[in-house]
């Protein structure tokens, strides 16, 4: 499971021309799934993202949590965090998982954020052609691999 954290002023996902959803001051999350991937996967990455104090204090220093802050999470599935460039320009996607493995991941990975943070959380719809827009705040963009776990 790999995901993009972004730490965002606002973000929204639009779908066929209508914003499906939005947030403020938050995390937008861009999330990847593989075949291999698993509870403890979920378990772990969703506290981490959770935990990362990338949010300023009072005195400017990342020392904050989004759970801190109260901010909010925008989840949005990208099989495309999977491409391999390895040969050719064309990218291969075969890592990134289908969808009947995919989906009950990804909605696990959303019922656990929102379990953790006590509240729900947005989501951009999976396998749906999306327009995700955001104000990346820092610029901090972070990315987490749970098979790497840096």
């Amino acid at each position: 499971m790999r995901i993009v954290i972004q730490k965002v002023l606002q973000a929204s996902v639009t779908v066929e021309k209508k914003q499906i959803s939005s947030i403020g001051k938050g995390l937008l999350i861009l999330l990847g799934i593989e075949n291999t991937d698993t509870d403890d996967d979920i378990d772990w990455l969703v506290k981490k993202m959770l935990q990362l104090r990338i949010f300023d204090d009072k005195n400017g220093v990342m020392n904050l949590s989004v759970q801190d802050i109260g901010g909010d999470v925008l989840i949005v599935s990208q099989f495309t965090l999977y491409a391999s460039t390895k040969k050719g320009n064309r990218p291969s996607y075969i890592r990134a998982s289908k969808s009947d493995f995919a989906i009950p991941i990804y909605e696990k990975f959303v019922q656990k954020t929102e379990e953790i943070l006590g509240r729900k959380t947005s989501t951009g719809v999976f396998g749906a052609i999306m327009k995700v827009e955001l104000i990346n705040d820092g610029p901090v963009t972070i990315i987490i691999d749970t098979k790497e776990k840096e």
